[in-house]
């Protein structure tokens, strides 16, 4: 085997240096900010996220638990990735924090990802069978919101532990900027679940005129007050939805948006059919939604007034798509610190 030694010629050892900068002898090895482990080609590479430790004051029993589900996509990897770690980062408890994923292929890869990002991540992963909804997906106004995994949020109660009793379902396109026990502890009252409400939005635009024509369809908001609210971050209580068949509820909308044209969204309306008007509202800080722009064009979109503590990039626009073009919008930068991708690019630049 050759070796380096002193009388070796500077451009020599500068070329040797390129040659293991592009071509590692390992599969694992160490930089500045972590360890990178190179695996399958087809999900990014992260580098590994600083442990986090309890504060004095948490508990350390299961009840002491907070449970959050995601789904995990190789499409919005890195957006979960990003997503677990600002959940973590901010948390007064983050060991107390359990991750439920949501995958419609369980591959060993995503496991190693998870791992070896968070190796003290107290995480499930959960198979999720698409062919469970895809007959049940009418197509709506964007391809990427006819994807399955949308739709894995209507049967999480069927999928999570049958002891669960509550857990927060969160999308991969958004970071958390404040303590999530905050919203864990809300009190849910006799709702099913718990979300930000937006009353000043015009709810007649989520439906067709073939829904609100119908007198029979037309009636199903009589008694209530509906107002829309946002499916990426929701307060659910599983025992509840199991006990009160909410699964089948939606799955009754989906069917008849089938034979009849209701609404042009993906899994959104169904949603709001069953629950609008029925649940918990909490404060909206925790969805500042829409950053992504609109579901055409995804133009820019600036934050809406008053305090943060989620900032969520719903809309056509992600911001890792968005800065990896070098056209972020300015929200996007406030996603960007909590980015563990690391390209060869970024490597460069470090």
């Amino acid at each position: 085997m050759a070796s380096w030694s002193t009388s070796t010629p500077l451009p020599i050892l500068l070329g040797l240096l390129s040659i293991l900068l592009l071509h590692p002898l390992t599969t694992t090895f160490g930089i500045r900010l972590g360890i990178i482990h190179r695996r399958s080609p087809d999900l990014p590479v992260f580098r590994e996220a600083p442990s986090f430790k309890n504060g004095e004051q948490c508990g350390s029993k299961n009840a002491d638990g907070i449970h959050v589900a995601m789904t995990l996509d190789a499409n919005y990897i890195r957006g979960t990735m990003a997503a677990v770690f600002s959940l973590l980062q901010h948390s007064t408890c983050p060991e107390n924090l359990y991750f439920h994923f949501l995958s419609a292929h369980i591959a060993p890869e995503f496991f190693s990802s998870i791992k070896s990002t968070f190796p003290y991540l107290n995480f499930k992963t959960y198979a999720f069978d698409s062919n469970r909804v895809r007959g049940k997906i009418s197509k709506s106004i964007r391809q990427a919101l006819d994807q399955p995994m949308n739709y894995a949020r209507i049967y999480l109660a069927n999928i999570l532990p049958p002891d669960m009793g509550r857990v927060i379902y969160l999308d991969s396109d958004l970071v958390v900027v404040d303590d999530i026990a905050k919203l864990w502890s809300v009190d849910m009252e006799d709702k099913v679940v718990a979300a930000p409400e937006y009353c000043q939005a015009n709810f007649i635009q989520y439906f067709t005129n073939t829904f609100w024509s119908d007198p029979d369809l037309s009636k199903t908001f009589q008694g209530r007050n509906p107002c829309y609210f946002n499916t990426g971050v929701m307060v659910v209580d599983v025992d509840k939805w199991r006990k009160g068949g909410y699964t089948q509820k939606v799955e009754e909308w989906m069917a008849l948006q089938k034979r009849k044209r209701l609404y042009n969204l993906g899994s959104l309306p169904p949603f709001l059919l069953v629950l609008a008007g029925n649940i918990k509202a909490v404060d909206h800080r925790w969805n500042q939604h829409g950053l992504g722009g609109d579901n055409f064009e995804g133009k820019c979109r600036s934050l809406h007034p008053g305090p943060i503590s989620l900032l969520h990039w719903s809309g056509k626009g992600k911001p890792w798509l968005r800065l990896d073009s070098r056209k972020p919008c300015t929200v996007d930068h406030l996603w960007a610190p909590y980015d563990l991708y690391h390209s060869s690019r970024h490597f460069l630049e470090e």
